[in-house]
């Protein structure tokens, strides 16, 4: 199965969005991801996404927000993400697949805030920020728990927003599914000590990924 690459730039009530296509000949579905607020589509686990997932049928959409596109250095607020995010949604929609939408840390959020209303197939949450670093009294796990749909969240083992051991547990009207990826920071890095390397981590996400996608598609 071979790979297609190409950017597409949609103009969103927020500004332009831009849209780098991953493509996989015989999609059966498109995987939506947005970035984070600190940094933008070159992180390690999109990019590992983009890498592995068009082999395996699976068609990624690399999604950067207006104001990264802008050149700015501060995110929008979060209605302003929001309101970008449900602009672009109809040219990932375009293909006809079914989309599962998708994000890293505030991306992760916007996801789980709009990911039912616009129809999604299910929200991938990677480095869910589930509180403020040393504030956990902030909780944000309402957003998650309300996704109302399919949802796999993937945790670095050391996120210093939220360990996996401090997420709610899933109820029968709140699913969601957690992976750990052991020694990982927020950012999926781990330390060159770890009991794993880097590759090995950044592995643990792409599978995972992958087989919840594969679950999905059936």
């Amino acid at each position: 199965m071979t790979t297609r690459t190409r950017t597409e730039s949609v103009d969103t009530p927020a500004g332009e969005a831009r849209i780098g296509w991953h493509t996989a000949r015989g999609a059966r579905l498109v995987l939506a991801v947005g970035h984070g607020a600190g940094g933008g589509v070159e992180a390690r686990d999109l990019q590992a996404l983009a890498a592995a997932l068009p082999a395996r049928g699976i068609t990624v959409a690399l999604v950067e927000q207006p104001w990264r596109v802008a050149g700015k250095r501060v995110a929008a607020a979060p209605k302003v993400l929001d309101e970008g995010w449900r602009g672009l949604w109809p040219a990932l929609a375009g293909p006809g697949l079914p989309v599962v939408a998708g994000g890293r840390s505030a991306g992760a959020r916007v996801a789980c805030r709009t990911a039912a209303g616009l129809g999604a197939a299910g929200v991938l949450a990677l480095a869910f920020p589930l509180h403020p670093p040393g504030r956990p009294e902030k909780s944000r796990a309402g957003e998650l728990l309300g996704a109302g749909l399919p949802t796999l969240v993937v945790q670095g083992g050391r996120d210093s927003f939220g360990r996996p051991e401090e997420f709610p547990e899933p109820a029968a009207h709140h699913p969601y599914e957690l992976v750990e990826v052991p020694y990982a920071d927020h950012g999926f890095a781990v330390p060159k000590k770890a009991g794993t390397t880097q590759e090995e981590a950044l592995a643990v996400i792409t599978g995972a990924v992958a087989e919840w996608l594969a679950a999905l598609a059936v």
